[in-house]
């Protein structure tokens, strides 16, 4: 007992002064939680296990750790290390023990062996394997923050805000979240059965998995109906910025684009650098987003570049309940300067960044160090960002229009000279949504274009207004 006591005492002062370095650290604005942040000094003063040459320390002493606590932390540490049904060798009981504090502090904060950061680092490059699905643990609850497009967990139809409570045969509680993690990855081909519980549905239910190479394609962009720019963003990785641009630039050499949908729906974050680059795309050197900690050097503004990449046509930006992170600081940037209108649903509300601190050569923590915030000062941790207009994702089922009949088929109506009539089979046609409309498939998406076709409009009348030639020829006066 006593050597212990004397090898923690010491450690005690080691770890106060690798805090003390860490607090003038430079920040991580690379990454909202991947950048690899060097502690200020890497040199550790020798550790002395002879009381007589440890320097004294109380519960007064700054930076010091509470003395009686130390005493109930090696007490409850020896007793483990004596009784334990099974022996557990010193390493890995401190390594517990390190788990277990970073785990305590918040669903984000962890402790990164080798296998977790390279994991971590993964999440950047945007390949990985298993099921493709984003998770945090809320409670002790594995809860499904967004699944990742195109992938298993996508097609099975996982939903953002399900809890896992079983994997195969093994109850999640319990598990850390990197322990869930790592049990959810596995061999291409094989499969995974999940034990899921959802608002709405009355009791657990089961779906089997085929686990599969996910590769995150990050930027998605099509044109919808002739005139109108898609772009889905489903993660923010490190080149997410400069393909958004790529992919804006692409579709206006191509076509007269009157406005443009951003779709941020179940994305889960990422890269910190990648959100101010998209947002700043459309703000022309204004402010994106503020970060504050405890730490001065926590404390940044990030800009935008200069310019308009869209010269400010219409914007659309689509959020829901899985849009998380560095989603919600480009959804709130965009609103706050008015520079978009915001559809859906209220966001997942995580408002915190975690900085990447390496202990060893293979081994890091994953630490939370600040809060960020709209250029507005709105905090969107545990809040999330409301939309301008809240519209739920629902299946719309057309009403059945009643037989009318119209001029063209009343006897003897007079006939247009100017241009063709439209039938009763072209007029059914119009009023009958197909199963594969974009209104039966995705009615969020479908009401962010027709906002975006009323303000494309709205634009050209008041531009039209604001040039009295371009409507001289079709006005008439009195």
């Amino acid at each position: 007992m006593p050597r212990l006591w004397f090898w923690l005492f010491a450690c005690s002062t080691i770890f106060t002064a690798q805090l003390s370095s860490f607090a003038v650290a430079e920040p991580a604005t690379q990454a909202e939680f991947l950048v690899p942040t060097v502690l200020a000094s890497s040199q550790t003063p020798p550790a002395s296990t002879a009381p007589a040459q440890t320097p004294p320390l109380t519960e007064h002493s700054k930076g010091a750790l509470p003395l009686e606590d130390l005493r109930v932390f090696t007490q409850v540490y020896e007793q483990i290390r004596q009784n334990y049904v099974d022996e557990i060798d010193d390493k890995t009981l401190l390594e517990y023990a390190i788990r277990g504090m970073l785990d305590k502090l918040d669903p984000h904060s962890a402790y990164l062996d080798k296998s977790s950061f390279d994991d971590l680092q993964v999440h950047t490059t945007g390949e990985f394997g298993g099921i493709g699905i984003e998770v945090s643990m809320e409670d002790g609850l594995l809860t499904v923050v967004s699944p990742i497009d195109d992938t298993p967990a996508d097609a099975a139809g996982i939903e953002a805000g399900d809890k896992i409570i079983k994997l195969d045969d093994i109850l999640v509680k319990g598990l850390s979240l990197e322990e869930a993690i790592d049990k959810m990855r596995g061999i291409k081909g094989s499969d995974i059965n999940l034990t899921l519980v959802r608002d709405g549905v009355d009791a657990p239910f089961n779906l089997t998995l085929t686990r599969d190479t996910i590769k995150v394609r990050s930027i998605r962009h099509e044109i919808i109906e002739e005139n109108y720019g898609y772009i889905r963003i489903a993660q923010f990785q490190t080149r997410t910025g400069a393909d958004m641009i790529t992919a804006i630039n692409d579709m206006q050499k191509e076509h007269d684009i009157h406005g443009l949908i951003l779709d941020l729906r179940n994305n889960p974050g990422g890269v910190l650098q990648a959100s101010v680059e998209v947002a700043g795309a459309f703000l022309n050197a204004k402010k994106v987003v503020y970060t504050e900690g405890r730490s001065p050097g926590m404390n940044e503004e990030l800009f935008a570049s200069a310019g308009d990449v869209t010269q400010g046509m219409p914007l659309v930006v689509l959020i829901n309940d899985g849009s998380a992170s560095a989603s919600e600081i480009v959804g709130g940037a965009l609103q706050d300067h008015n520079r978009a209108v915001l559809l859906g649903t209220r966001s997942f509300g995580k408002g915190s960044v975690q900085t990447v601190q390496p202990i060893t050569q293979d081994k890091a923590i994953k630490l939370t160090t600040a809060l960020y915030y709209t250029p507005n000062g709105r905090s969107i941790q545990a809040q999330g960002i409301v939309p301008d207009i809240i519209i739920e994702r629902v299946r719309v089922t057309a009403i059945k229009s009643r037989v009318r009949i119209s001029e063209a088929e009343l006897s003897g109506h007079l006939n247009n000279k100017k241009s063709a009539e439209v039938s009763r089979k072209e007029r059914q046609a119009e009023q009958k949504p197909t199963e594969t409309s974009l209104q039966n498939q995705d009615n969020q998406l479908y009401e962010a274009l027709n906002l975006l076709k009323g303000l494309s409009i709205f634009n050209s009348l008041e531009h039209n207004h604001g040039n009295p030639e371009s409507t001289s020829s079709s006005t008439t006066t009195p």
